[in-house]
């Protein structure tokens, strides 16, 4: 048995979540770390009182303290069987931390920085998202170079899984393409997506820019765990600097590194830790036959380690 551990990305995030994770000392040290780390209240953050959890800014510390949190309580209680790792987008983040590629200080701090770049960059256009569900792929991957040709900017920002794809820019202009794609019946379903940004395309170039003088002097570690690449989908391999800064303005190829998780690791558990069950789902469109488990709340926790290890949280 091995574990493939996925770690939930910006959109995942809900208010509450963590608050019930609190009553862990070892949580709550993660959190108030990373608090320090990123000069946020990240309690505030996760209460979502004011509507802390709309702005990219705040959510990226916030979704990636608490899966550290959750990681960390992992290790203390078990002894998992981890093939590797992938995260989708800032999960990316989480996952450095957990590979061991990273430190929990230094790590908050520098996902603190890119939420601050990527708002900057979203607060200068107004920008859309649309979930594609089971996408005719040839065709829509036309259809968007078309548009481009025309000066459109629209692109595809997530490959999910076969069944879907996300389009990505300019808030007219993804719902032009939205409407030609639904014309055409290219796809079963459209969704118009509530994001803050139109994350990993080209609207993102000066977000990217700014990142990657800010890993410049940033020191990683050669990762314990092989972590997949959104970028290459390929491991992480000495390339952290390059590939975390190309990762904000290209597109992310989720279900590929499921892919090689499962024929290169060896993975045939998966276990999503995050507030959402999405990248569960895409991993089980991806290969029916995987078993999925999640971890989203303190009560999905105990009912883990019960489960699957025979311990009381």
């Amino acid at each position: 048995m091995s574990y493939g551990i996925l770690f939930s990305g910006q959109g995942a995030q809900k208010a509450g979540m963590g608050l019930d994770f609190l009553s862990d000392p070892l949580f709550k040290d993660t959190i108030e770390k990373a608090s320090s780390a990123s000069h946020q209240d990240l309690v505030a953050i996760f209460k979502d009182e004011n509507g802390e959890l709309n702005k990219t800014i705040n959510v990226q510390p916030a979704l990636v303290a608490f899966e550290v949190g959750i990681f960390r309580m992992l290790k203390r209680d078990t002894n998992l069987n981890i093939g590797g790792m992938a995260g989708l987008s800032l999960g990316e983040y989480s996952a450095m931390y957990a590979s061991g590629a990273l430190d929990l200080v230094n790590c908050l701090s520098l996902v603190s920085d890119r939420a601050r770049y990527m708002q900057e960059d979203a607060d200068q256009v107004e920008n859309g998202m649309a979930a594609i569900l089971k996408p005719k792929l040839d065709e829509i991957e036309a259809l968007i170079q078309d548009l481009r040709k025309q000066n459109k900017r629209v692109y595809i920002a997530n490959y999910n899984s076969l069944k879907q794809v996300v389009i990505a820019g300019e808030k007219n202009d993804v719902e032009l393409a939205a409407k030609q794609i639904k014309d055409q019946e290219l796809a079963h379903k459209i969704v118009m997506l509530k994001v803050n940004g139109a994350f990993h395309t080209p609207l993102f170039d000066g977000a990217k820019a700014k990142m990657t003088k800010r890993l410049t002097n940033v020191k990683f570690k050669e990762n314990e765990i092989p972590v997949i690449s959104n970028t290459t989908a390929l491991p992480f391999s000495n390339n952290w600097r390059e590939i975390m800064a190309k990762q904000l303005a290209v597109p992310t190829h989720f279900d590929a590194c499921v892919q090689y998780l499962i024929e290169h690791e060896q993975v045939d558990q998966i276990l999503e830790l995050g507030p959402g069950k999405v990248l569960s789902s895409f991993a089980k469109q991806i290969d029916r036959h995987l078993k999925c488990s999640h971890i989203g709340s303190y009560a999905e926790y105990q009912a883990f380690i019960e489960e699957k290890h025979g311990i009381k949280g």
